[in-house]
């Protein structure tokens, strides 16, 4: 049997510091309280004893001159603890507290003609003290303790909110925001004193500053090189078009057209990276558009098929969701196995291919750029444009193992729904 699952807020920080200092100030109370209880019950019982031995040593002096004992004093007295009569009957003298009729007494006996002669003082006082101090301890420690628990609270609670903050901005870092800081003030003055937070969060501040400098040069060399690279490639592709008809001529067209086309990934990529692309949104019948896609790459020799399980209206850039499609199809095509088929079902749109599958990298990872299986053709840019232009327009692309063995690539679009639409509130 499997033991009960304890709720998630239990593992938080504050959680854990409030029980820590609840428990360290009961231990601390309960110790306290015991040493305060202990000195002042000896000391009241002390008290109490010498007071009653007194009083028996001047009864005794009373009962050897012949003279009439007070009331609070007798010979072999009714109440008297019978374990105290028998120390008294051997000669020694001792004290003891008892209940004597509901009232605390505290008895003194010593020996007289082989018998008990005894006193009693009233301890009812003493025993109301003890119990009232016993009361102000407890009260005073449960007020310490919840003092010290709102006071507790609210320390943990600004370390951990700035805790929160600074995994926040990190979340926001691993996103894409690298623009994103936490911006500690502990850290823009030196001569304040840094605690870990502060140093833990100037630290995220350094790391997300630095990677951002060396992504957006990356991006600069990047976008650099491809816009270098158009200007000798259109003069290439204008000589290679007057080279004289044969093998020779085709394959340099070929590998024209293959740098150009990389280099217009390289620029597409880039644009991504800076985040700068805008969106034209419209309202499209799902597939009529999908099926449009699979006629144009039939006419570049792709055999797909295109199965419509049930049509929907979303909301999207046309142009950029074909540029989706067409990569997901073409990747199918390069690297896995006919047949290849586009399925459509409401805003879903799946394309599988029945290949090897995906490779298990891209599946825990997602796409790599200039990164490919050991003999695959290709430079990772494909896929990493298409799940880039689907973060664009607001769509989920999943990279899937399907059913049976082949690759799937699932694309969830934002539907559209009419505000008109008498099913709109459903």
């Amino acid at each position: 049997m499997r033991a009960p699952r304890l709720p998630a807020w239990t593992a938080t920080l504050t959680w854990k510091a409030a029980v820590f200092i609840a428990v360290m100030c009961c231990a601390l109370a309960a110790l306290l309280g015991v040493l305060v209880h202990v000195s002042v019950t000896g000391q009241t019982v002390n008290d109490s004893r010498e007071k009653a031995l007194a009083r028996l040593t001047d009864v005794t002096r009373l009962y050897e001159a012949g003279e009439p004992l007070p009331r609070f004093a007798g010979v072999d007295p009714a109440g008297l603890p019978s374990s105290l009569r028998a120390l008294a009957v051997r000669g020694e003298r001792g004290t003891m507290v008892t209940d004597d009729q509901g009232r605390p007494t505290m008895w003194a006996a010593g020996p007289a003609d082989g018998r008990a002669l005894a006193v009693r003082v009233d301890y009812t006082q003493s025993a109301e003290t003890i119990e009232a101090l016993d009361r102000s301890i407890l009260g005073s420690s449960v007020l310490a303790i919840g003092a010290t628990l709102l006071v507790g609270a609210f320390a943990v609670t600004r370390v951990t909110r700035r805790l929160h903050l600074t995994a926040q901005v990190a979340r926001r870092i691993s996103a894409g925001d690298l623009d994103a800081r936490v911006a500690d003030p502990r850290t823009k003055d030196p001569s304040r004193p840094q605690d870990e937070v502060a140093t833990v969060s100037g630290a995220l501040d350094t790391m997300a500053s630095s990677l951002q400098s060396k992504l957006q040069s990356e991006q600069r060399f990047t976008a650099d090189v491809a816009h270098e690279l158009r200007t000798p490639l259109t003069g290439l592709s204008a000589a290679a078009e007057l080279l004289p008809e044969g093998r020779p001529s085709e394959l340099v067209r070929d590998r024209v057209r293959a740098m150009r086309g990389l280099t217009e990934d390289l620029l597409e990529i880039s644009r991504l990276d800076a985040r700068t692309e805008t969106v034209d949104l419209a309202v499209h019948e799902l597939g009529p558009l999908v099926e449009r896609v699979v006629r144009a790459m039939r006419a570049s020799g792709t055999e797909t098929g295109v199965r419509i399980v049930r049509d929907a209206t979303v909301e999207t850039d046309r142009r950029r969701l074909e540029r989706v499609l067409g990569n997901l199809i073409a990747n199918a095509h390069k690297h896995g196995a006919p047949p290849v088929v586009v399925t459509v079902d409401g805003p879903v749109v799946s394309v599988r291919d029945h290949g090897p599958g995906y490779p298990a990298y891209l599946l825990e990872s997602g796409p790599q750029r200039f990164r490919t299986e050991s003999g695959g053709k290709g430079h990772g840019l494909g896929l990493t444009i298409a799940v880039g232009q689907a973060a664009v327009i607001g769509a989920e692309l999943v990279f899937a193992e399907a059913d049976g063995g082949g690759a799937e690539a699932l694309l969830r679009l934002p539907e559209y729904v009419a505000l008109m639409d008498p099913g709109a509130e459903d």
